[in-house]
């Protein structure tokens, strides 16, 4: 099953990213709200026809509102998750993809520097290679979410380039279907997204990212070569981390040069040497010093940037090194995760002993695992940022 929608879990990354929107009114009579949708459509140079059509679809759905209300997080450790996504089911059609679009995809990354792999592992996880879309409708669920006075500067402008796509004729606002959150088509794009990258692949003259396949893989290509995407380069490298490591030097935070960790003796999976060179190279444990241990290179920050959750993203990068060819990665005997009232007590501990752990949520983020360093630290225990049932106990 795909994970939810990304913008569940990344709102808080496209709050900065669409700040600009701030000033747009929500909330109020439904009507007069999509009076002034339709205006600032129109002076946008969207077509007569098309707001039209596009704001005659719109309407309240009490069931997006309810999901934005309950959405779930990523509360699961890595290996749960991990574990559940990169299924035999994914990892085989996901080389089958491969090689059936190989002529297409060998175009995107000539165009834009992407492997293959790395959007294949979206388009897997997402909606699994374009078989589950989602059958929400995304006018009335844009229109829904920027009405909702909850967060309006992050759902107006995707409404506004929901009615730009309705004018550009590639999906009329019946075919605009996808997840609750507004993203569309088989890697879940957003309306802006999907404008401002969408890319007519097939020829065939419109831009349709739930049906037409080589369009959907040169707009992701692109979409993530726009977030920094280096060409050519690795993006995670499961490794072997040795017992007398300095495990507080384990952090995304903390990027060295991938020879500071070759001379500290972590090599790669298989036991041969890492290359001796200056990458910047972040060492991640999602489990602690006894689980499995990655290094992270520049690249990896895109999948960051396309969903905040750490647990996520580390799940498609380690899915995209699988479809590159990449052995499964040793899971290790990581001591167990927390459930998730022991994670939000052991957050509310950390807060009263002075920390900034981003809110008592039960989500192991980053915040969180520097906390738990910390602590770690000045207990004399070994400072790889995975909260355990002994550290709890020790606070």
């Amino acid at each position: 099953m795909p994970v939810a929608p990304r913008l569940a879990v990344t709102l808080a990354l496209l709050a900065a990213t669409t700040a600009g929107a701030s000033a747009q009114q929500c909330g109020g009579d439904f009507q007069t709200f999509l009076q002034g949708v339709r205006q600032e459509a129109l002076a946008e140079g969207r077509s007569q026809s098309a707001v039209d059509a596009a704001v005659a679809d719109m309407r309240i759905n009490p069931k997006v509102l309810a999901a934005d209300r309950a959405q779930g997080v990523f509360a699961q450790d890595w290996r749960q998750f991990a574990t559940r996504m990169v299924s035999g089911y994914r990892l085989k059609f996901g080389r089958q993809n491969i090689q059936k679009y190989a002529s297409v995809f060998d175009h995107v990354e000539a165009e834009t520097g992407v492997p293959a792999a790395v959007i294949a592992s979206f388009w897997g996880l997402e909606t699994d290679y374009g078989a589950v879309l989602g059958d929400f409708e995304t006018l009335p669920a844009l229109a829904t979410l920027a009405h909702d006075c909850r967060r309006p500067e992050l759902f107006r402008p995707h409404l506004m380039a929901a009615i730009e796509i309705v004018d550009k004729g590639y999906l009329t606002p019946q075919e605009m279907r996808g997840a609750w959150a507004g993203e569309i088509g088989q890697t879940q794009l957003l309306p802006e997204e999907y404008v401002k990258f969408g890319t007519d692949e097939d020829g065939n003259g419109r831009v349709d990212l739930r049906k037409d396949t080589a369009d959907v893989l040169m707009t992701t290509g692109k979409y993530i070569a726009s977030l920094g995407w280096r060409r050519g380069e690795p993006w995670l490298e499961a490794v072997d981390v040795p017992a007398d490591f300095p495990w507080d030097r384990a952090a995304l935070v903390n990027k060295e040069p991938r020879s500071n960790f070759a001379a500290l003796g972590v090599t790669k999976a298989d036991g041969s040497p890492l290359e001796t060179d200056d990458v910047p190279s972040a060492l991640i444990l999602p489990m602690g010093r006894d689980g499995p241990a990655f290094l992270a290179f520049p690249n990896f920050d895109i999948y960051l940037a396309w969903n905040k959750s750490l647990v996520y993203s580390l799940t498609a990068a380690y899915f995209a090194t699988r479809l590159a060819g990449a052995e499964p990665v040793d899971m290790g005997n990581p001591a167990p995760s927390l459930t998730l009232d022991e994670t939000k007590a052991l957050q509310q501990k950390l807060v009263d002993l002075g920390h900034d752990v981003g809110g008592i949520d039960g989500i192991i983020g980053e915040n969180t695992r520097a906390a738990v360093r910390r602590e770690q630290l000045r207990l004399g225990m070994p400072a790889d940022g995975w909260p355990t049932a002994q550290l709890l106990s020790a606070l």
